[in-house]
């Protein structure tokens, strides 16, 4: 059986857990080490359990816990050359945990393959994950102002896609943000918006996903029901039994099961 969750996820700090047998990656760093600690603990699981850390790029939501654990634990950091870099300049000794991998590779661990995918994001050289287990797909896309064509052709599909939905287009352009920002979210290098969220679910449902989990949620710029309300009307027509959530921005979503298997092997 492989299992899925999210330790947090929203504009304030994301991280996330896929296990399947003894193959076990967390995907972003960007709340306490000792939340991630505490949280794997509620798991019965610790950092020593930990097969690799896979970050997406080098954003403080993204990472915040990075430098501290890395002090503490040993457990290879998975990137792109691109955020490999940024990482190194802004934290001292990382070096030696660092395993950069280029965007198109496929990395292998028992029982798991990752492909990192290319987004579209002001960072260093952002990525998305397309998970394979033998229980099923998992797609991990967040940070992209849009999903690129070949991106998007390999993550339709997946069992479960973590698909971001950050904001919600008349909540930014009507809010407190001062314009540059309000431009730099929506723009093709910014976050996607619930709209295009939708469209991309839709489609992926057509392709055969079972869960859809949305993630990355703006707490200034949407809301969950806003969020699930835009993707499910988008939902609503097809012919489809599964399940659509918001990942929480501070707690724990549900643990999500894929299990086509006994287990992974």
């Amino acid at each position: 059986m492989t299992t899925f969750c999210t330790f947090a996820s929203g504009s304030t700090g994301n991280a996330a857990l896929l296990a399947c047998g003894e193959t076990r990656l967390l995907i972003d760093m960007g709340i306490s080490c000792r939340r991630v600690c505490q949280t794997l603990a509620s798991l019965s699981l610790k950092p020593e359990d930990l097969t690799a850390v896979l970050i997406t790029h080098e954003h403080s939501d993204h990472i915040k816990g990075l430098a501290v654990y890395t002090k503490k634990y040993a457990t290879p950091i998975i990137c792109t050359p691109g955020t490999a870099r940024q990482l190194s300049y802004r934290t001292a000794g990382l070096d030696p945990l660092l395993r950069p991998a280029a965007l198109w590779d496929t990395l292998r661990w028992p029982g798991v393959t990752v492909d990192l995918l290319p987004t579209s994001h002001d960072a260093g050289e952002s990525a998305a994950f397309h998970i394979t287990t033998p229980d099923g797909r998992v797609g991990y896309l967040t940070d992209t102002g849009y999903i690129p064509e070949k991106t998007a052709q390999r993550m339709l599909g997946a069992d479960l896609l973590v698909l971001e939905s950050n904001h919600d287009e008349d909540m930014l352009w009507n809010g407190r943000y001062p314009y540059h920002i309000k431009a730099r979210i929506q723009g093709e290098l910014g976050h996607l918006n619930n709209r295009d969220a939708a469209r991309f679910a839709a489609a992926s449902v057509q392709a055969g996903t079972r869960d859809v989990l949305l993630a990355h949620l703006s707490q200034e710029n949407n809301t969950p029901r806003l969020a699930l309300d835009t993707v499910g009307q988008a939902l609503a027509g097809a012919a489809w039994d599964g399940s659509l959530s918001a990942a929480p921005c501070g707690t724990m979503s549900r643990t999500y099961c894929l299990e086509r298997t006994p287990c992974c092997e």
